[in-house]
């Protein structure tokens, strides 16, 4: 059985730096891409960033220079580091992992 375990989010001031991490076990880790999704209240779910089984990065346009996707497949982990947030970055992060596992979620919030 895959399950994914985030963890790292918390509450930061707008223009600081978080790093959330993505524990999968149950798969052959290094096998898939790895995910980064986010729901804001009232928004629809939307992409954040992924990384192939190859190690290719791939960013939404508001994550692009702020964001990056990495991940270590001797860990079976990924990591999200954050920089610069902003309040409107707020939202629940969600890892998901082979285009069809997700994580529980973890909390960003982004206030002053």
């Amino acid at each position: 059985q895959v399950q994914l375990l985030e963890s790292g989010g918390g509450l930061v001031q707008p223009g600081g730096s978080l790093r959330l991490f993505c524990a999968v076990s149950g798969a052959i880790f290094s096998d898939n891409t790895v995910g980064w999704y986010r729901k804001a209240p009232g928004k629809p779910r939307e992409a954040v960033a992924f990384i192939s089984s190859g190690g290719t990065t791939t960013y939404a346009d508001y994550g692009e220079g702020r964001f990056t996707i990495s991940r270590d497949n001797a860990k079976n982990a990924a990591v999200l580091q954050m920089n610069s947030l902003k309040p409107e970055d707020t939202a629940v992060y969600y890892c998901n992992y082979a285009f069809q596992f997700w994580g529980q979620g973890t909390q960003v919030t982004v206030s002053s």
